[in-house]
């Protein structure tokens, strides 16, 4: 099994981040999954968007949690990005499932709960990817542990990530005593080091966010599980130089296989 390329949000490079217009663009360019971020609505829908605030990528102000859906159907997250894409709607995860479930492209949802730990959000999205025939390709990773102890409490089978941005000490450990099988690191976290430990303890070692054609190859090279990037069309070309990637088939030691 090759480095997985993952587009971040959807080719958020080309079009606007975690909108439908951004993951067909990464399935037109043969990704082989996409990341997206959740949060919930003031209705608690679980809606497909980074920030917490919904100023950067809308023409509105506010927080997510504040808008019920049919308040935040009414915004524009297009044309900040670009003019061709004014009246771009904020994505539900039920319609980005309906969409993504007929296809073969692997899944990884980021949820945004480290600064809102919004109840039950775990809860609501497992259903709906296990609803929509998804769960087996799907990853489930967040910033916040406790939201990846829940998820692992709710089914210990399901794949699970610990997101993080810092150089801690024993960060293999953690990530296995929190029941987690993935890490995903910000590149400057990455050392041999890191990529060997993952392997010999069995975890799933995905970098973000790798836009450079050097980063690229380092991860290669280093045999990660998974990469994220918002150019999906050049990490393909990139990857292509590198026919003897390859990443063994782990079995996460917490799950029944």
């Amino acid at each position: 099994m090759r480095t997985r390329i993952f587009a971040h949000r959807g080719a958020s490079q080309y079009a606007p981040e975690n909108t439908m217009p951004a993951f067909q663009l990464a399935y037109e360019m043969n990704a082989d999954g996409i990341e997206t971020d959740v949060q919930l609505t003031k209705d608690e829908i679980p809606v497909l968007i980074h920030d917490e605030n919904v100023r950067r990528t809308t023409n509105g102000t506010g927080f997510v949690q504040d808008y019920t859906l049919n308040e935040l159907k009414q915004l524009d997250a297009g044309s900040w990005f670009s003019s061709s894409y004014t009246n771009t709607s904020i994505v539900t995860l039920e319609k980005f499932l309906q969409w993504i479930s007929s296809k073969t492209l692997e899944l990884n949802i980021e949820f945004k709960n480290n600064v809102i730990d919004y109840k039950n959000l775990e809860n609501i999205v497992y259903h709906m990817v296990r609803d929509y025939g998804v769960l087996d390709r799907t990853t489930f990773s967040s910033f916040n542990p406790r939201s990846m102890e829940r998820m692992n409490k709710l089914d210990p089978n399901v794949n699970t990530a610990f997101l993080t941005t810092s150089k801690v000490r024993r960060l293999t450990q953690f990530v296995q005593s929190i029941g987690c099988n993935g890490l995903h690191v910000k590149y400057r976290v990455l050392s041999t080091q890191l990529a060997e430990e993952s392997d010999k303890y069995g975890i799933d070692l995905r970098v973000f966010t790798i836009n450079r054609p050097a980063q690229m190859s380092r991860c290669f090279k280093l045999n990660c599980a998974g990469i994220f990037t918002d150019v999906p069309d050049l990490a393909m070309s990139k990857r292509a130089n590198y026919p003897n990637n390859h990443n063994p088939i782990r079995i996460h030691p917490f799950q029944r296989r």
